[in-house]
């Protein structure tokens, strides 16, 4: 599995959202539960989009927004979460009530 990160997302990550490509792979390799879909229209893509969040090795928390084609994982965001959506990944992607 290869992670592909364009020139334009790699941008939008440093500048935007201060996160780093190393600190992606520690959130993939950190994750707990499973991967939800976003289902919102605005954001459907064919293969779906798909979302977890996880914590980096030095616990910072992460949403990483990606698309799998084939054998390759392409990052479209990732970011601090917002309390919605840990509330949301609490629920549907650990199972956890609350």
């Amino acid at each position: 599995m290869g992670l592909v990160i364009s020139q334009k997302i790699r941008e939008k990550l440093r500048e935007k959202h201060c996160v780093t490509e190393e600190e992606i792979v520690q959130c993939f390799a950190s994750r707990e539960g499973r991967f939800l879909i976003d289902t919102r229209e605005e954001h459907f893509t064919d293969p779906p989009t798909q979302w977890f969040i996880a914590q980096t090795s030095y616990g910072r928390l992460l949403k990483v927004v990606f698309v799998l084609k084939g054998e390759d994982t392409y990052i479209k965001t990732a970011y601090e979460p917002n309390e919605t959506e840990i509330r949301i990944y609490n629920k549907y992607g650990l199972g956890v009530s609350g």
